[in-house]
């Protein structure tokens, strides 16, 4: 379910959407993964340190496409003679990102299924991305069929669900989440070329409970009629980009100031959220503030104490990342995390570190 887990705590990032178009197949909001197997398969504010945003706390659906193909693991393949193989072992990794084939570019993964296509039996060279190095990498194509191949590795090039959008700044720029998407299968910040912001529908809650995080369900319909903005940055601190229609998704725009993490104090605060088709603020309490940095997106413990919350969600529940945290008149972070034992507990990150990546 989640691409990333410390302390007993999940990632309240994206869900499941039955979406219309392109529908999500995996509970992490992210494609199921595909093999290189059959010939045919799929291969107005202003922001400072202390300065003035639009306050978010609505629902969007989310799609980004990653910065070359990311390998998720390696497999075995049966070749034409009923030998098992498996010829991309020890050669490429987890988390690698191929960004081409025989030295031609590919930014996909139905561009890489087309360069298997092409193999004639030679060698492959694939160049892979991996942390900050770039690496030719020879391998030995399996001839599974006659004149067709295989490489026996399974990929990903996109990520899909939907979110919390944060703030916007003045120069159109938003953050959203609060923490970075991992992929579910390598638990890598994953790389992303560029991706789009929709407009969605909530259509249904599932309560948390201790144990088993909720989570929002909705629809995205993935058509230029519904884009709202642009996705350009996965950091470990959110997800960052530009809304073009804001007054379809600010419908009411609330300034607001931001807070220094040295003016945020153990104590009541509230979480902006968006359940029964209501945006509205929740009451919590602030009961840890952790300065130390050692971990971006997890400066503030929150403890839900609303009981309409309570009874709707049970607390925190997956979907509501990015949930603007607000106190004494001041956005001071947002919602990131849920504790798998206690939903009614969660991490926040500070405003003042997710302000750092917008520009």
């Amino acid at each position: 379910m989640v691409g990333s887990r410390k302390h007993g705590v999940y990632m309240v990032l994206l869900l499941i959407i039955p979406a219309l178009a392109g529908a999500a197949g995996w509970n992490y909001a992210q494609m199921q993964h595909d093999r290189i197997q059959v010939q045919q398969a799929e291969a107005g504010t202003e922001t400072t340190d202390t300065g003035t945003v639009l306050l978010g706390g609505m629902p969007v659906g989310i799609y980004m496409e990653t910065d070359g193909v990311m390998v998720l693991s390696t497999d075995q393949v049966e070749g034409i003679d009923g030998q098992e193989y498996e010829p991309a072992a020890n050669l490429v990794r987890s988390g690698d990102y191929i960004t081409a084939v025989d030295h031609q570019e590919i930014s996909g993964k139905q561009e890489l299924l087309d360069a298997v296509d092409e193999i004639d039996g030679d060698k492959v060279i694939l160049t892979v991305r991996r942390g900050n190095e770039t690496l030719d990498i020879k391998l030995d194509p399996v001839e599974y069929a006659p004149s067709e191949y295989r490489l026996g590795i399974w990929v990903r090039d996109n990520v899909q669900g939907l979110g919390t959008v944060t703030f916007l700044t003045d120069k159109s720029r938003f953050g959203a989440l609060g923490h970075g998407i991992h992929d579910a299968d390598t638990n890598v910040l994953m790389s992303i070329s560029d991706g789009s912001v929709y407009r969605t529908s909530i259509q249904d809650i599932i309560r948390g409970a201790d144990g088993s995080p909720g989570s929002m369900e909705g629809i995205i319909v993935y058509n230029n009629y519904n884009v709202l903005g642009s996705v350009d940055k996965n950091t470990e601190a959110g997800i960052y980009g530009t809304i073009d229609r804001i007054d379809e998704l600010f419908e009411e725009q609330i300034p607001i100031e931001t807070a220094k993490k040295e003016e945020i104090v153990t104590g009541p605060a509230t979480i902006r959220c968006y359940i029964d088709n209501e945006l509205k603020e929740y009451e919590i309490q602030v009961t840890d503030i952790d300065m130390s940095g050692s971990e971006i997106n997890k400066g503030l413990v929150i403890q839900v104490t609303d009981p309409e919350l309570l009874e709707k969600t049970g607390g925190i529940i997956q979907g509501m990342s990015g949930g603007p945290i607000i106190q004494n008149g001041k956005l001071i972070g947002a919602v990131t995390h849920v504790f798998v034992q206690d939903s009614t507990m969660g991490y926040g990150i500070f405003i003042e570190n997710m302000l750092e990546q917008v520009e």
